[in-house]
């Protein structure tokens, strides 16, 4: 049963696409839509709030939350995607772990190049602390080039002298724009999703013409990972993007970190938004679900409202 959910997937976002680089306008619109087919579970409410100066969703279980606070960064290449397009993602960590999420929108390029996402992100984060969120009580989740802010987030923090929050939980995550993973070539078949070049064309919006060998653009194999959280990485055998988590992974190991590279086999990239139509996915979300409520710790069960 499995095998034929994974192949009518593969077969579904498979379908014909037009030839050469679309325009911002149809790659946000073509995502929006595919997006808007994911299920997203009850037992959710949602509402718009804020965290720094951006707009953000808070989503909440309907019933009986637990203290603890999930940051959400959602994915489309740092040009695409808002809160909406990930909430299939976001709602179903919320329901399988209790914790409220805050799913932020941040700043999208080529109208905000690198680094406004990140610094949307770290302000975010700050907003959070400064709401008296305990870091303790805090997960960084993200998926694609959110599951890259992940990461980018936690550098910045570090930089800035925050405490880094109790854990990160990256999708499929985006975490070199250099390109140089070897299953942007062994993979290149099986992607069902990307190519080199898609890749490559967005990439050239967020980079703005700056140099892809920096640790905020390319922590796969440049960041210092000294002192980060615990992770989980979750990816497919089916994308080109594998080899940014296998690397990620190998260099939070040298540097003392605990983490977990989970891999599906002969699932694409962001396997997760399937929930409800493939096992893999709701059996990927459930990992991660345990995951953080393994980590999030909380020392009162009182939210303090976040600003």
């Amino acid at each position: 049963m499995s095998r034929e959910q994974r192949a009518k997937i593969d077969a579904m976002v498979r379908q014909p696409r037009p030839e050469g680089p679309q325009s911002v306008e149809a790659i946000r619109a073509g995502f929006s839509a595919m997006m808007a087919e994911m299920i997203v579970p009850t037992g959710i409410r949602t509402g718009a709030t804020a965290l720094g100066d951006r707009p953000a969703v808070l989503v909440e279980p309907a019933d009986d939350p637990r203290a603890g606070t999930i940051l959400y960064f959602h994915g489309g290449g740092f040009v695409f995607g808002s809160p909406e397009t990930a909430m299939s993602l976001t709602g179903n960590l919320v329901t399988k772990t209790g914790f409220r999420a805050f799913s932020l929108d941040y700043r999208l390029a080529p109208e905000h190049p690198f680094p406004a996402a990140i610094d949307d992100a770290l302000s975010a984060y700050r907003a959070l602390l400064d709401s008296g969120e305990e870091p303790s009580a805090i997960a960084f989740a993200g998926d694609s080039a959110g599951g890259g802010l992940t990461i980018t987030t936690c550098l910045a923090a570090r930089d800035a002298g925050l405490p880094l929050p109790a854990a990160i939980v990256a999708f499929s995550p985006g975490l070199d724009t250099t390109r140089t993973g070897e299953s942007m070539d062994t993979k290149a078949g099986a992607d069902p999703f990307f190519t080199r070049e898609s890749l490559e064309h967005t990439g050239a919006m967020y980079l703005a013409g700056r140099d892809p060998h920096h640790p905020m653009l390319s922590p796969a194999t440049l960041a210092d990972l000294t002192g980060f959280p615990p992770m989980l990485l979750q990816a497919g055998t089916n994308e080109v993007l594998l080899d940014d988590s296998t690397r990620m992974a190998a260099r939070a190991r040298a540097a003392g970190v605990d983490v977990i590279l989970d891999i599906t086999a002969d699932v694409p990239h962001v396997f997760q938004s399937f929930t409800g139509v493939l096992d893999e996915a709701d059996q990927a979300l459930d990992r991660a679900a345990l995951f953080l409520s393994q980590h999030i710790r909380t020392r009162n069960t009182a939210h303090t409202p976040a600003t």
